[in-house]
């Protein structure tokens, strides 16, 4: 979700408490449109972490730095020389819009206090960070609107600044009860559509948790309800803002218990998300370092596969055809056996052929059936025979080619659409130059010259433990796949991997001893999580112990072969197990 007002009211009384009378004494500007101040208060250096990129805008305290460029843009220079020792003197929320301004005071060319505001507007594709003189006149901002991209308000230097106002919406801590009754629910819309067009910084998230605190569906008709919902709806309303307003905050994140992936973050309990995994923070700053460090992490990585994945899949598509290809020829060769009974047949009974005869019936003495041969009128009996044998043994040598080129096809899909499941679960960098340099490996791409630091960079399979205490590791790619196989995992230690699906490698170490039933239902989750069913409800997971699976020889690397196994369905998911960071094997 993006940042809504009442994440931002949250998020000002924090910046107020720990911000507040602070002196800013650094001003960076790392990303074209970013901002990192680095501010001296009471308790020590803050660093104010502010992003106006239309995809996904934040402002939040942070404890990282970040490097900044060798010279500073237009934009940083100027703070830095207006409020590059300024006081932060105020901090406030207009209304219960999603922008906050900050108050600074310093001194000028003449030695006197003068006062500048610093406007920061989360607004998605909006967003914007405006430096204004104390009369709200823009000295300048991070991002330019001119009037030729927006008709409603331009954003440049010497304009008046102004937030556009929002027809029909009202500050929501402002609203009582006959309002909300007799304005927000007599709307003609759903309910949730009515809240978030009444009021002011409202989310859809936090509109369809009010519903839900509620019992009443938020797609539900505001005409269709009675006094009692609309009691039960302004009851919760006024509970959750009541919460905001006296500051009794649950700063959390809601986790998707199956990709692990965060799904929405607020100043207060969800509790709309009953079966995802809720986790509690100190602070909002630090919910939304957590969320949006995690979602850079997921979005950084699929911008950056994005060649990757371009790659693969134009190599499964052609490899895909190839195999179609081949598969219908090789289905017609099936017509060589037809070609040989035709010779042999006309060698047996090809003096009852006249000259010109453009067919012939025979005794089929296989099956004692009469069976008719198309002959060319042009050549003799024994010249359609030698020319059906021709064509027999044509066809057999092609069979026998084809079975090479259509298992060899096989095998290059079967590699490549494991390295897309690898592909599918890579984390990091580090994941994505394993996969390039299998690509390189096989053929699909250049190889790309390193150095000899980059050659001896190797990434371990990831470390798991499971609520048992048991270890379990799972190969993030076909060389870790191998590894894991053939040199961490022992003759008596579990192997998983999803049935007839690419996926990796899951081993536990048993040690020697029995495996508790939770165990194998941990590990085959694990499988069935880093598969390519990772979006389905159950994925069949085979098992069985290692000293069974057996490797081929020169087979490619994560292939391999057993014949005696386990199945069992399993939910792909990462509960009951936690990752170990050391990656040690």
């Amino acid at each position: 979700m993006a940042l809504d007002g009442i994440s931002i009211h949250a998020l000002v009384d924090e910046f107020n408490t720990i911000l507040l009378g602070g002196r800013i004494n650094k001003i960076s500007q790392p990303e074209k449109e970013e901002l990192l101040i680095t501010i001296n208060t009471a308790s020590g250096n803050k660093r104010l972490l502010i992003s106006a990129n239309a995809s996904l805008p934040f402002i939040y305290i942070t404890e990282d730095n970040k490097p900044s460029p060798l010279t500073a843009p237009g934009f940083c220079m100027l703070l830095r020389k207006h409020i590059g020792a300024a006081r932060i003197t105020e901090i406030s929320q207009l209304s219960n819009e999603r922008v906050i301004v900050f108050t600074l005071s310093h001194l000028n060319e003449l030695g006197d206090v003068a006062y500048k505001k610093l406007y920061i507007e989360i607004m998605g594709k909006h967003s914007n960070i405006i430096f204004c003189d104390e009369d709200n006149r823009i000295l300048d901002s991070i991002k330019h609107v001119p009037s030729s991209v927006s008709s409603v308000r331009e954003v440049l230097p010497g304009r008046d600044y102004f937030v556009p106002a929002q027809e029909g919406k009202i500050d929501p801590f402002s609203v009582d009860e006959g309002y909300f009754k007799n304005n927000v629910l007599k709307k003609p819309s759903s309910i949730s559509k009515a809240l978030l067009s009444s009021l002011q910084g409202i989310s859809p998230v936090l509109a369809n948790e009010i519903c839900f605190r509620s019992n009443i569906d938020s797609d539900v008709a505001c005409a269709s309800l009675f006094d009692e919902h609309k009691d039960k709806l302004y009851h919760a309303f006024v509970i959750t803002l009541d919460d905001i307003k006296n500051k009794r905050y649950r700063y959390n994140i809601v986790i998707n218990p199956t990709t692990d992936e965060p799904v929405e973050y607020a100043p207060i309990t969800l509790t709309m998300y009953e079966d995802s995994i809720i986790k509690e923070y100190d602070s909002m700053s630090i919910v939304l370092n957590q969320y949006f460090a995690k979602k850079n992490q997921y979005t950084n990585i699929r911008q950056k596969s994005q060649d990757l994945r371009k790659i693969i899949s134009t190599h499964i598509e052609r490899c895909s055809k190839k195999l179609d290809l081949q598969n219908k020829q090789l289905l017609d060769t099936e017509k060589k056996e037809k070609y040989r009974l035709y010779g042999e047949l006309l060698h047996t009974f090809g003096y009852q052929a006249s000259s010109n005869d453009k067919s012939i019936t025979v005794l089929n003495y296989y099956d004692n059936s009469e069976l008719t041969i198309p002959l060319d009128p042009e050549l003799s009996a024994s010249e359609n025979a030698k020319k059906y044998f021709e064509k027999y043994s044509k066809l057999k040598r092609t069979k026998e080619a084809l079975d090479t080129y259509v298992t060899q096809s096989q095998n290059e899909l079967a590699l490549l659409e494991s390295i897309e499941a690898a592909l599918n679960i890579a984390e990091s960098e580090q994941d994505l130059n394993d996969i390039r340099a299998e690509l390189s490996d096989y053929g699909f791409i250049k190889k790309v010259q390193t150095n000899k630091k980059q050659k001896s960079a190797k990434s371990k399979p990831m470390h798991f433990i499971d609520d048992n205490g048991y270890d379990i590791y799972v190969g993030k790619n076909n060389y870790q796949n191998d590894e894991l196989t053939f040199k961490i995992a022992t003759g008596n230690d579990w192997w998983f991997h999803s049935k007839k699906m690419p996926g990796s490698h899951v081993v536990v170490k048993s040690n020697n001893t029995e495996l508790p039933d939770s165990t194998y239902e941990y590990a085959a989750s694990l499988a069935a999580y880093y598969s390519n069913g990772r979006d389905n409800d159950k994925v069949e997971i085979d098992y069985l112990q290692k000293k069974n699976v057996k490797k081929p020889a020169g087979s490619a690397a994560g292939f391999v072969v057993y014949y005696t196994n386990y199945s069992m369905m399993a939910t792909p998911s990462l509960k009951h197990v936690r990752l170990v960071d050391d990656k040690s094997c």
